[in-house]
């Protein structure tokens, strides 16, 4: 049982935000969990259960869902957005016209903002003004594991130390130990790459290609997110650590990650569209992949893995000529 019980506002009912919000609510924080979905939320209070996104796990006591922004931040104290990247601006827009003075904002979102291609903690800036506490929550942890009471580590990155403090310890409990960090842009910047990273590995997977070939995949693909990190000037320790070469692992190599299992379709000669549509949630890589090659192109930074997870997404590419791309490429030392 945490020490001091708080009331938390959670905005977003999907597999993550309800983890994080069952996860809270373990601690013995009251949990206001926020819901656009007004038959999800009706039957998450019925039921007791989020049924859509993780079935048959029984919701701890302290959770209650609501459809209104401000009947769900009314007596909270503290907030934590968990929606898709792509959700997250009009989210923090409404929660900001009902909650003005925020004292400070966490988030469990991964990805960038579409279209301007920001990190979320700039999109949390530009909306909230210099100065309010920002942290995000992440690092290698599949929702319905996190769910199940079953052990996970995670970072909590902090624009103070005082902030990403005070969520590690919300969060920290008997099996979900919470680090806290500095680095901002590395932990996002690792939770945003590595969908792209996943849909490569699952796509040679998908292939056949083996054991060899993902090791590969992983191994240079976070080549590539040292390199973009240390563009956007992110701790180089930091992704390899939880947030970064932790994530990565697990997303790249677990069937539980949408993104590998839309690699995994690809692979197997299906389209991006039936995949997704089988899937049948918000697969981040589809949005993120696009914001990564537009930051690798404006910082002229080398992304190969990236680059062809993008031309079979968008541009027609098949896996195999993805796969010949990668290996034609010029003889070069490892490590530059």
């Amino acid at each position: 049982m945490s020490a001091t019980q708080r009331c938390v506002l959670v905005a977003g009912a999907g597999s993550w935000g309800t983890a994080l919000a069952m996860q809270l609510a373990r601690r013995g924080h009251r949990i206001r969990l926020w819901e656009r979905d007004a038959d999800q939320v009706q039957r998450i209070n019925a039921d007791g259960v989020n049924a859509r996104y993780l079935p048959n796990i029984p919701l701890p006591e302290g959770v209650q869902a609501f459809t209104d922004m401000a009947e769900a931040a009314n007596g909270a104290e503290l907030a934590l957005i968990v929606t898709p990247s792509h959700g997250f601006t009009e989210t923090l827009q409404t929660l900001h016209k009902v909650w003005p003075d925020l004292p400070g904002l966490a988030w469990g979102s991964k990805g960038f903002e579409p279209g301007s291609g920001c990190l979320l903690h700039e999109v949390a800036e530009r909306i909230l003004g210099p100065g309010v506490p920002l942290a995000v929550v992440t690092g290698p942890s599949f929702a319905r594991e996190v769910a199940l009471d079953q052990p996970t580590a995670v970072t909590v990155a902090a624009t103070s130390e005082a902030f990403g403090a005070e969520w590690a310890n919300l969060l920290h409990g008997p099996t979900f130990r919470a680090y806290y960090s500095a680095d901002v842009i590395g932990a996002e910047l690792g939770g945003a790459l590595k969908n792209v990273l996943a849909v490569a590995c699952g796509i040679a997977d998908g292939m056949g290609l083996g054991d060899n070939t993902r090791a590969a995949l992983i191994t240079r693909g976070l080549a590539e997110m040292m390199r973009l990190g240390k563009a956007l000037g992110a701790e180089p320790m930091t992704l390899m650590g939880l947030a970064g070469v932790g994530d990565l692992v697990l997303t790249c190599a677990g069937d539980q990650s949408r993104n590998r299992r839309l690699g995994l379709a690809l692979g197997r000669g299906q389209s991006a569209e039936q995949a997704v549509a089988e899937i049948g949630q918000v697969v981040e890589a589809m949005q993120t992949t696009r914001e990564a090659m537009q930051l690798a192109r404006q910082h002229h930074i080398d992304m190969p893995i990236t680059e062809q997870v993008f031309g079979i997404l968008f541009d027609g590419s098949s896996p195999a000529e993805g796969v010949a791309a990668l290996m034609n490429r010029s003889v070069k030392p490892e490590i530059r």
